[in-house]
């Protein structure tokens, strides 16, 4: 099933994404360090955030199925950019802190089922991608 997503330059390095489904809009920016004015996220930003958004998914899908609460589960992304052509992200560093009262036995599925992320999966060989996992007690 495709999602459609349709998008619109507004002028000024701003584009407009309207999410077919819900009709949910967002509005993207140039970031400073390539001519723009870093007044939201940038393509790239995005594509960051939908790594760590997705580890969450998938991780909230896991644990549904399996009766687990993890309400509070938290991921933060650090994206790193290449410093010479072609422009492209260069790493990304996910830190991911799950919330206190998970079994220790069930935390290895938990980290294969997130490193199996579809939007993980999408990015090229080269982009490094670092998780760091933060267990509370």
């Amino acid at each position: 099933m495709a999602v459609n997503i349709s998008c619109e330059y507004l002028g000024d390095l701003h584009v407009r994404a309207v999410h077919g489904p819900s009709g949910h809009v967002i509005v993207t920016d140039a970031p400073v360090d390539n001519q723009g004015k870093g007044e939201g996220f940038s393509p790239t930003d995005l594509a960051a955030t939908a790594m760590a958004t997705c580890f969450l998914t998938i991780l909230g899908i896991h644990a549904r199925n399996t009766g687990l609460d993890l309400r509070g589960a938290r991921a933060s992304v650090a994206k790193h950019m290449t410093t010479t052509p072609p422009r492209r992200i260069a790493k990304l560093e996910v830190d991911i802190t799950m919330p206190p009262g998970v079994p220790a036995e069930v935390r290895d599925r938990l980290v294969r089922a997130a490193e199996a992320c579809p939007v993980k999966q999408s990015f090229h060989p080269d982009t490094e991608i670092v998780l760091t996992w933060k267990w509370q007690s």
